[in-house]
């Protein structure tokens, strides 16, 4: 078997490997973008620690295949970015989403989801959901109400007495 074969079927593992470990991936078509805004997306999903890579079309497409992710492969046609994420559920679909939102020339394609193949309405769905510290921080305010109420309650109690008092 020749060289160039061998490294286009690691290529192919590499990629399905991925599929595989993934939390969430999206497919995007970033045609129509410049070099900056791409740039600037490329730091932004970094910074998340998500992975943002182009592959040719048919290197992803068997890779899909193997990760028992064939129907995926209706998606990978035309330029195509894959967003792979192995912690974060929520934030390539978010910063995608935000981003298509300032650029109209990136459009999402499609995604898998902890190894189920999404649509664009679920993907959306899910960019709208608050990101983890945004849930704690409502979990926190939810626990916290009671006893807040609590203290108004037992401060205007001490209050009405005072002035009962005097």
């Amino acid at each position: 078997m020749s060289k160039v074969m061998e490294k286009k079927q690691q290529l192919v593992q590499e990629i399905a490997d991925k599929f595989r470990e993934s939390q969430s991936t999206v497919l995007v078509d970033y045609r129509g973008l410049d070099v900056a805004e791409v740039t600037d997306l490329r730091k932004q999903l970094r910074d998340a620690g998500v992975e943002f890579k182009v592959y040719k079309n048919t290197m992803s497409r068997r890779a899909a295949e193997d990760a028992n992710l064939a129907e995926l492969s209706a998606s990978l046609v035309g330029p195509t970015a894959i967003a792979f994420s192995k912690e974060d559920v929520i934030a390539p679909a978010k910063i995608l989403s935000k981003f298509a939102k300032e650029h109209e020339a990136l459009e999402i394609k499609g995604g898998v989801l902890e190894g189920k193949i999404v649509s664009l309405d679920q993907i959306k769905e899910l960019a709208d959901l608050p990101s983890y510290e945004g849930m704690l921080s409502m979990l926190l305010s939810v626990l916290q109400a009671p006893i807040r109420n609590f203290a108004y309650v037992t401060k205007a109690v001490a209050e009405q007495k005072e002035e009962q008092g005097a």
